[in-house]
């Protein structure tokens, strides 16, 4: 069912070339009539009322175009509704421009209508005048269109990379690093096994997150053998105060999402959460799809110990950036909310919500 009430209103760009358009019209049709010698004040006024009748019928048609969502539709379904509705405006101007001579105008017998020919080939002639309307509307539609399309590229292509140098300078930062390297060097002797495990877990974490820019979507599964390699290290620095727990439904493990988006709310939930704690806490990392009845979304809920005290206005770079990025990949189908949980104290919960994008199989 479509709705009228939901038509945005006009900018005012809109209403800027509808008096252009119809003004060049208007001055267009008193070129022709003095050409002719036929342009009074008799003529002005039936002119003002044809141009006021066409300008209205217009604006009526862009309400149609936008509660029926015709702008969506391809070329030919289109058309065909488009031939229908001029044909039908047509006659329906020359209906109430008629109405308006006789009943209000009342003009000399010149320019007093003139029979059915007549009506026939004035309404041929608005047919043509909407169809230069609708072609000016819908080219200026997908023009705009375009613009809008390049300008979020464009953006999406800006918070990638600013992903990149968040990743590099923030999430994998020296600290991080140096601590890694201190304790791995401290393993070298004691634990050799481990100490080269925990430099794979290291190498692996530094390519993913150097590949960073090379794709805008990741395999969940992906995603979480990095979440897996930081967890790895972090445990290895935290020791005892971090357990964690990574509950994954198998049928999610394909679902696409921005790299680094999992590994970011994990690590805020470490960094936040549990490190600054001397009891330490805890990481539960759950994801699954959707059933039929919440719809075809990826729901992936990050809970930690802690309290979440953000800034006032100051989300921080790299939630900033993941929101930045979930909105133009997915629009406002995608979401993500952190907040304390309502019924478990000292308990911070992340929840991320995507649409299921499914990645391709290999050939």
């Amino acid at each position: 069912m479509f709705s009228y009430a939901s038509v945005p209103a006009p900018s005012r760009l809109y209403w800027r070339w509808q008096l252009i358009g119809w003004s060049l019209y208007s001055v267009f049709s008193a070129i022709v009539f003095a050409a002719f010698g036929r342009f009074t004040s008799e003529t002005a006024l039936i002119l003002l009322v044809i141009v006021s009748t066409l300008a209205v019928l217009s604006h009526g048609l862009r309400y149609h175009i936008l509660a029926n969502n015709w702008q969506q539709l391809a070329p030919l379904p289109l058309l065909g509704r488009l031939l229908v509705v001029n044909a039908l405006l047509s006659v329906l101007s020359q209906a109430i421009i008629w109405v308006m001579l006789i009943s209000v105008v009342r003009p000399s017998n010149d320019g007093q209508p003139h029979g059915w020919a007549q009506f026939i080939g004035y309404a041929f002639n608005v047919n043509f005048v909407l169809w230069l309307w609708v072609g000016f509307y819908f080219g200026w539609y997908y023009l705009r269109s375009y613009k809008q399309a390049e300008v979020d590229k464009w953006k999406l292509a800006a918070a990638v990379r600013e992903a990149e140098m968040h990743t590099l300078k923030a999430q994998i930062n020296p600290h991080f690093m140096f601590n890694g390297l201190n304790n791995i060097r401290a393993l070298v002797m004691e634990n050799p096994a481990r100490a080269r495990t925990m430099i794979t877990h290291l190498s692996d974490l530094l390519r993913y997150s150097i590949q960073l820019n090379s794709t805008e979507r990741v395999p969940l599964s992906r995603e979480l053998e990095i979440v897996e390699h930081y967890l790895e290290l972090e445990a290895m620095q935290l020791e005892e105060r971090l357990t964690y727990c990574l509950d994954i439904d198998p049928a999610a493990l394909s679902a696409l999402i921005p790299p680094m988006t999992l590994q970011l709310l994990v690590e805020n939930a470490i960094k936040h959460g549990i490190a600054p704690r001397p009891e330490g806490g805890f990481v539960h990392v759950r994801a699954q799809p959707g059933t039929a009845a919440t719809g075809n979304h990826l729901h992936i809920v990050v809970r930690n110990t802690g309290r979440y005290q953000p800034r006032p206005n100051h989300d921080g770079v790299g939630l900033r950036n993941a929101r930045e990025r979930l909105t133009l990949l997915f629009g406002n189908t995608a979401t993500l909310d952190i907040q304390d949980a309502p019924s478990e104290s000292g308990t911070v919960v992340a929840q991320l919500q995507l649409p299921i994008l499914v990645a391709a199989a290999t050939p």
